[in-house]
């Protein structure tokens, strides 16, 4: 990416349904094919007023994948050869604050991820690369996003720390309890290494978070039915497909690179020696880190 090739292509990760966004034409599904494997689906490309998007169901239609099995590298990869630019982030998670009740949007700005069975770089032997993640979301992006909330009257909260676990089961209550002594402010399992890897690949990146229930801290856990968490769902999901569609125009103004960086996020970032890099790695990293090591 240079100066001259700015033009934003948004990109979507969320549910199987954060697509049905009424106005989008030119609509296809297409398989991106990657060198990381499979992708969760084929991505579903689209104009919103001719502004390109593209979206990715993140466990695949009908939600086949479960969170440890998602193949984030292929995903973000995916996106990165589609010509995504940024990245909304839309997710379901738990509250372990009191003040965050099902049906609050959380614009989150900070995680902890506590996940052990993934893969998180795409860099590996033959290539290194260390890209800064001390502020691991797009504060670009967290701004249109509070101001689009605003517009439609969403209760929100701007900023808030992710605690990402490995799933598929949920915390215990001594876990709960652990990660609201450390100030987390919602829990889910599928934004890391999401966030990671959209750094890497020089892709601005947000996460919404959307409460569906309080976690099991809560001394009303035991009262929530699957039905009301089905009616927060949808309700979150249409909201969802709300905020999308109300950033979409404030996010195609975009005529120059990222202010917050995240565009030339690798420019410091790869430590091998050019004469020690792994011609296979090169190849294989040919769309994620193709701006730097084409130079």
């Amino acid at each position: 990416m240079t100066t001259s090739d700015t033009a934003p292509v948004i990109g979507v990760i969320g549910g199987s349904g954060i697509y049905d966004i009424d106005g989008l034409e030119n609509t296809r599904w297409e398989r991106i094919e990657s060198p990381f494997g499979e992708a969760s689906d084929e991505l579903f490309f689209g104009e919103l007023d001719g502004q390109k998007m593209v979206f990715l169901p993140r466990h695949g239609r009908g939600h086949r994948i479960p969170p440890s099995e998602l193949n984030f590298r292929a995903n973000i990869d995916a996106m990165k050869r589609a010509g995504v630019t940024e990245i909304l982030s839309v997710s379901a998670c738990g509250s372990l604050k009191e003040e965050l009740p099902p049906g609050t949007f959380v614009i989150c700005d900070q995680f902890i991820d506590r996940t052990f069975a993934r893969t998180k770089s795409f860099f590996s032997t033959g290539l290194v690369a260390h890209v800064a993640l001390g502020d691991p979301v797009c504060t670009r992006l967290g701004d249109a996003l509070e101001d689009a909330a605003k517009t439609l009257d969403i209760k929100y909260q701007r900023g808030g720390t992710y605690l990402c676990m490995e799933g598929p089961q949920f915390s215990t209550q001594a876990e709960s309890n652990l990660y609201r002594s450390w100030g987390c402010d919602v829990i889910g399992m599928t934004n890391m290494p999401e966030a990671k890897l959209a750094r890497e690949a020089e892709i601005c990146y947000a996460t919404v978070a959307m409460v569906t229930d309080f976690d099991c801290w809560h001394p009303d856990h035991d009262h929530v039915t699957v039905d009301s968490i089905i009616k927060t769902l949808m309700g979150n999901a249409d909201l969802g497909r709300s905020l999308v569609k109300a950033v979409t125009p404030v996010l195609a103004t975009r005529t120059e690179l990222c202010s917050s960086g995240c565009h030339t996020a690798l420019d410091m970032a790869i430590i091998t020696s050019p004469d020690a890099r792994d011609p296979k790695m090169i190849e294989k990293l040919d769309a994620v880190a193709g701006r730097v090591l084409k130079g």
